[in-house]
C-alpha cells in the first residue's frame, strides 16, 4: 500500500485511503452484511497501525455501513427483512421527492447528463452485465439528485442510497431485473423531460419500492449471495 501522505497530515491521508478502500469492499460485496470486521486483520491488510483502522470504523459507523456491538466487535450492517423494507419505503419517498423537484428544475445540461447515464445503463443491460449496470445506475440516480437543486435533499438521498447500496446491488441479480429497471428509468426520464412532476414522482417511487415479488426476489438474492439470514 502506498503510504505517501499529504504534508502535515499523514494520518488523515492514510485514514482517507483506508476508508475509501474498505467502503468500496463493503459496497462491492467483499464483506457481506453481518460479517465481522477484525481490526487486527485490517491493520495487517493495509499495513498500518490500529489507530487509522479505529478512526475508519468510527466513520463507517457514522455513515451507517457498520455497527459496533459492545464486547462482540464491529460488523457490516445487517438489517432484518422488516428493517430493510422500512428503509426501502423511506428511500422510495425521498427519491420520489427528488423526481418531483427535478421535473420542475432540471436544466438542459443536467437532462443531457441524465440521458447519457440512461444510455450507458441500456448498454450494460444489453450486455447482461449487472455489475456494469449498477455503476451507471448509480450515476443515473446521482443525476436525479443533482437536478433537484436542493442540496439538503440531494445529500440525504445520497446518504440513504449508500446505506442501501449492497442490497440494491443484489436486487439486480434477479432474473429480468436489468430489463425491468431500464424500462423504469425510461419512464422516470420521460416524465422529467416533459416536466410532469407527479408522473416522475410516481415512476420513481415504483422503481425504488420493494414489495411483493420484488421483495421475494431480493430475499432470494441475499441467500444466494451468502448473506446471513436476518
Amino acid at each position: 500500500m502506498n503510504r505517501t501522505a499529504k504534508a502535515g497530515s499523514p494520518l488523515l491521508s492514510t485514514t482517507g485511503r483506508i476508508r475509501q478502500a474498505l467502503e468500496n469492499a463493503i459496497l462491492n460485496g467483499e464483506h457481506l452484511p453481518g460479517a465481522r470486521l477484525d481490526p487486527e486483520e485490517l491493520a495487517r491488510q493495509f499495513d498500518c497501525s490500529r489507530t487509522p483502522i479505529r478512526d475508519v470504523l468510527q466513520q463507517l459507523e457514522a455513515s451507517g455501513l457498520v455497527q459496533v456491538q459492545p464486547k462482540r466487535g464491529t460488523f457490516v450492517t445487517q438489517w432484518s427483512f422488516e428493517e430493510l423494507t422500512e428503509r426501502f419505503e423511506v428511500m422510495a419517498e425521498i427519491e420520489a421527492a427528488c423526481a418531483r423537484l427535478a421535473a420542475r428544475r432540471i436544466t438542459e445540461a443536467e437532462l443531457t447528463e441524465m440521458r447519457q447515464a440512461h444510455a450507458a445503463c441500456s448498454e450494460a443491460a444489453a450486455a447482461g452485465d449487472a455489475e456494469a449496470y449498477y455503476l451507471v445506475n448509480t450515476e443515473f440516480h446521482r443525476c436525479l439528485y443533482r437536478a433537484t437543486h436542493n442540496g439538503f435533499l440531494a445529500q440525504e438521498a445520497a446518504r440513504l442510497h449508500t446505506m442501501l447500496q449492497p442490497y440494491r446491488r443484489m436486487q439486480l441479480r434477479s432474473r429480468h431485473r436489468l430489463v425491468n429497471s431500464l424500462a423504469e428509468h425510461q419512464a422516470i426520464l420521460d416524465a422529467i423531460a416533459s416536466g410532469d412532476a407527479e408522473a416522475a414522482a410516481r415512476a420513481t417511487h415504483a422503481h425504488i419500492i420493494v414489495q411483493g415479488d420484488r421483495f421475494h426476489d431480493l430475499v432470494a438474492a441475499m441467500r444466494v449471495s451468502g448473506t446471513p439470514k436476518a
